[in-house]
């Protein structure tokens, strides 16, 4: 199934790409940039990210991308092309985290089931009533399948394993905590219940605010392997099928439900965290325009200023909702009206101006030094703008605005540039793959080069035969690989990268796998110079192998013994033709 959907074809049906020589290139989805560091090969039918380091195969990048299980990734391809799915696509280790992933939006279902007929009951009345004093209908709490968790702190524990679930997936589903003293006991209890679905309308998650003074006041689901906040956005299966053309980013459950209710369909929210550039990505599919409507006070107007650059980073327009002198979209509908929130929708300001206006109230425009100061401030703000076009209509409209004078401000901007300001510095990726990750020693870089060498040049396999074989491969996980590999190559006198990928069933070791297989080494660019690194290259692995078998060697196995003997006759001889390459 996986040669019948050419991995160029479906990730190009996500992303715009460009063929470079062999190779395809865009705009990495999975963090923010603005150079395609984002490479498909057809060859390996696999991508990797030169800048956060996401790789993998065709089924790796639509779980990652769409959020699927597996056995998702793999209907959704079987589908495209209309084939019956091929059992042995999915290995049982696979198969063991896909029923996990499965049983967890199961019992996430029945959880939400629960507590949406518990709103029903008598045991919800004060969920319900607290409901109703904030003016949403019956048919909008079903809608978002509202709900209550009991007072009492086991009952959703008691429920589940009435249903037939073990304490060890409860405990992973994060709806349960199990300790020794308290034993089983439930996250949510005595809150009003709001569902958290991925765009695919599954339950992956809940929010809750407490009945009463208890604290916090809103608690979310823990990180699972189903639910990540950074990747979901509250009232998105909704939103996504919305026909106007802007989403309307608000801060809360409850004001994305009061703008649904007043016909606003288009209205989402982060889950309890800042906006991510995980937001933004996931965003960007789905619109190219974000009205902000977050809170007017402090806090909301550093979260506006937070998010703007996000957006922006990622091609959104965005635009800023003021909603004085209410707090928030829910207060400002119940006040004024469906009808008036549309007018301010309407007079949204741009993003760039609401930004320079927040910074005006950090100068006084009474004081000379202080105005030329903001000046300053704005010019170096207009210098973010590389396209000159865009750039001058953002001067004309700021100098129209402040009264500056358009030539004033442009030659401002102008003598900035000149002395550097066009320089920006380097962000950190923001993504959360591999921000951290640390310089690889050179051994671990030695052994990624040599695989990512052998599946791009397979006749390699021929020049280091007797030299190289997978055992020399010291690292656990490289080992693994260099196995596989070695044998495909001894089987079938080629290599399939891709399918490698699919026999590690964590993320996070796909990505690995796939960074394997695009080491770069920026020195090479002749063949004397490859040929030069290669030679060097086996050396180190052979020689690294020989300490490391020597090490862990048992002295009464005298195979091996002899084995490390020979294979340290074999380095000399390599240093030998290494020392003669070098002379000439």
């Amino acid at each position: 199934m996986r040669s019948r959907n050419d991995i160029v074809d479906v990730i190009g049906g996500y992303v715009r790409l460009t063929k470079k020589g062999s190779t395809y290139f865009g705009l990495c989805p999975f963090h923010n940039e603005k150079t395609g560091s984002f490479s498909v090969s057809p060859n390996k039918q696999m991508y990797y990210c030169f800048g956060c380091g996401a790789g993998g195969n065709v089924f790796t990048f639509l779980m990652q991308y769409e959020n699927f299980t597996f056995s998702e990734a793999m209907q959704t391809l079987a589908d495209r092309v209309g084939i019956e799915l091929p059992q042995q696509e999915m290995t049982s280790v696979q198969k063991r985290e896909a029923d996990k992933r499965a049983r967890l939006l199961e019992i996430n279902k029945e959880a939400a089931k629960y507590f949406y007929s518990l709103l029903r009951s008598p045991r919800g009345e004060k969920a319900y009533q607290y409901f109703k004093k904030r003016e949403l209908s019956d048919e909008t709490m079903q809608k978002f399948g509202l709900g209550y968790s009991d007072q009492y702190s086991d009952d959703l524990y008691r429920y589940l394993k009435k249903k037939g679930y073990d304490d060890e997936i409860l405990k992973e589903s994060g709806l349960v905590s199990i300790d020794e003293v308290r034993g089983g006991h439930d996250k949510f209890w005595n809150r009003a219940m709001f569902p958290i679905m991925d765009v695919h309308n599954r339950v992956i998650g809940f929010g809750g605010r407490v009945m009463g003074d208890g604290e916090p006041k809103y608690l979310n689901s823990p990180e699972t392997k189903i639910f990540d906040k950074s990747r979901n956005l509250y009232g998105l299966n909704i939103a996504r099928s919305t026909r106007k053309s802007q989403l309307l980013l608000c801060e809360g459950y409850m004001d994305v439900i009061a703008l649904h209710q007043a016909g606003f369909d288009n209205a989402v929210a982060s889950l309890g965290t800042a906006l991510t550039s995980g937001h933004a990505n996931l965003l960007k599919r789905y619109t190219k325009e974000v009205y902000l409507t977050y809170d007017s006070d402090g806090a909301g107007v550093k979260a506006a200023l937070r998010a703007i650059p996000l957006l922006k980073e990622v091609g959104i327009i965005t635009k800023v909702i003021n909603m004085r002198p209410y707090k928030d979209p829910d207060e400002f509908i119940k006040a004024l009206g469906a009808e008036e929130y549309q007018k301010r929708i309407d007079g949204a300001e741009n993003s760039f101006l609401f930004e320079i206006r927040i910074l005006e109230e950090s100068y006084d425009m009474n004081d000379p030094e202080s105005k030329t100061a903001f000046y300053n401030e704005i010019a170096k703000k207009l210098l973010t703008f590389s396209e000159e076009l865009e750039r001058n209509n953002y001067i004309e409209a700021v100098a129209d605005k402040y009264q500056i004078g358009f030539e004033n401000l442009r030659r401002l901007v102008n003598n900035l540039a000149v002395g550097g300001g066009l320089v920006r510095e380097r962000t950190p990726l923001k993504s959360g793959i591999n921000e951290n990750k640390k310089k690889e020693d050179g051994m671990k870089q030695s052994q990624k080069l040599l695989l990512t060498w052998l599946v791009n040049d397979t006749g390699l396999f021929e020049t280091i035969k007797g030299l190289i074989k997978a055992d020399d491969f010291t690292e656990e996980l490289y080992h693994r690989v260099a196995e596989e590999l070695f044998g495909q190559y001894e089987r079938d006198k080629s290599v399939n990268p891709a399918r490698i990928v699919s026999m590690f069933p964590e993320e996070e070791e796909q990505k690995e796998v796939a960074a394997l297989f695009n080491a770069r080494i920026h020195e090479v660019e002749t063949k004397n110079d490859m040929d030069k690194a290669l030679k060097e290259t086996i050396l180190r692995i052979k020689q690294n192998s020989i300490d490391y078998r020597t090490r862990h060697a048992d002295p009464t196995d005298m195979n091996a013994l002899m084995q490390i003997v020979e294979d340290k006759r074999a380095l000399e001889k390599l240093e030998k033709m290494l020392q003669l390459m070098k002379t000439v």
